[in-house]
Order: structure tokens, then sequence, then C-alpha cells
């Protein structure tokens, strides 16, 4: 077992070895113990579809839609899934690294135990997106998305660029965002309730605050 840990968040990660994994760029049902590089499936349509144990590399899933499946024990890295859809699906024991979300609508995702590192989700959109587990993401830009009805407690966002990231009716108490950027951030104060800061993102949220409060500082 893999193990990692981000701030206070320890995530379970897959520990695969390349030679023990069948090549494959045959997308079926079910993807069991597969090597894919550089796999071209973009616009798929992926209906119920389960991946496990995969190590997967610079695939293209641009433009799919993914409904009702899985991805389980697998580590993605430099995938493209911009302008995906992904409705539905169970993400556990995985690391995604380097990879492209921009613009990725994902609506009713469980997370556990992923780590997303070095990831884009500018312009991505979050819905019902919820955390049964950890979660981290590390070094990850996710400029002028729009995460809504999100239930992600106790997740790490750390070192990730939030400029412009619209918060509405998320639970994210407990989560950990030292060292991100939260300058020009959109949310109302009900969105941070219980979150960790380090201290020099409280000018941040001291502006934060006074847009909230509808505040006028003035000079003289």
């Amino acid at each position: 077992m893999r193990t990692t840990t981000i701030g206070d968040v320890k995530v379970l990660l897959p520990d695969l070895e390349p030679d023990d994994l069948d090549n494959t760029t045959n997308l079926a049902d079910e993807l069991t113990e597969a090597l894919v590089e550089g796999a071209a499936w973009r616009g798929v349509r992926l209906d119920g579809v389960r991946i496990r144990s995969s190590l997967i590399t610079g695939a293209d899933l641009s433009d799919c839609t993914w409904e009702a499946g899985s991805l389980y024990g697998c580590e993605i890295t430099r995938t493209d899934f911009s302008g995906a859809t992904l409705t539905g699906i169970a993400i556990e024991r995985c690391a995604i690294t380097g990879s492209r979300f921009t613009g990725t609508r994902l609506t009713d995702v469980r997370l556990k135990d992923v780590l997303f590192d070095g990831c884009r989700f500018d312009y991505a959109t979050f819905h019902r997106v919820t955390a049964a587990g950890s979660v981290a993401f590390t070094d990850c830009t996710l400029t002028n998305g729009a995460w809504s009805s999100c239930r992600l407690p106790r997740i790490a966002l750390r070192s990730c660029d939030l400029a412009g990231l619209e918060l509405d009716s998320c639970h994210l108490d407990g989560a950990d965002l030292r060292g991100s950027r939260l300058h020009d951030l959109k949310t109302s104060l009900d969105n941070l309730r219980g979150v960790t800061l380090g201290e020099e993102q409280l000018p941040d949220l001291t502006r934060l605050t006074v847009a909230a409060l509808n505040v006028t500082v003035r000079n003289d």
C-alpha cells in the first residue's frame, strides 16, 4: 500500500508495476490491470465503464461523456479530460497527475482517497461533488471554475490557484487551503466556514470579508 500525506490529509494511493500490466488501447466495458499509453478516445461515450488497477498516460478523453462508471486503483498522468462530462462516477484510490480538466463538468461525482497533483481545472464546474474519504489537490489551477452544492469536508487544497473560482452552497468545513491563492475568489463567507488558512492569506480573507459585508473603508 502506498500513501502520501498533504498537510493533515493522508491519501491511500495505488501501487502499480507497469511490467505487471497488459498493453491496450481498447476501452471495453471494464478495463482491469491495463497499461494505456497515448490512447485517442476523444468524444467517446462511456456508459457504466469501470477502470481498475490501470496505468493511463497521455490519453485523450476530451469531450467524452462518462456516466455511472468508476475509476479504482488507477494512476493517470498527462491525460486530457477537457470539455468532458463526468456524471455519477466514483473515483477511489487514484493518483491523477499533470492532467487537464479545462471546462470539464463533474456532477454527482464521489471521491475517496484521490490525489490531484499539478492538474488544470480552469473553467471546470463541480456540482454535488462529494468527498467520502481523503482528497487532496496540490499545485492545481482552479481559476474561473464554479463549485455548487459540493460536500468536500477536510480536503486539502494546497498551493492551488483559486482566482475567479465561484463557490455556492458548498461545505468545506475542515478543508486545508494553506498556500493557495485566494485573490478574486468569488464566494460568500459561509462557504469558508471552518477552513484552515495560513497567516499570509489573511489579507485576502479580509478583502473577502469587506466585500461580503459591504463595508466602506475610508482613509479620511
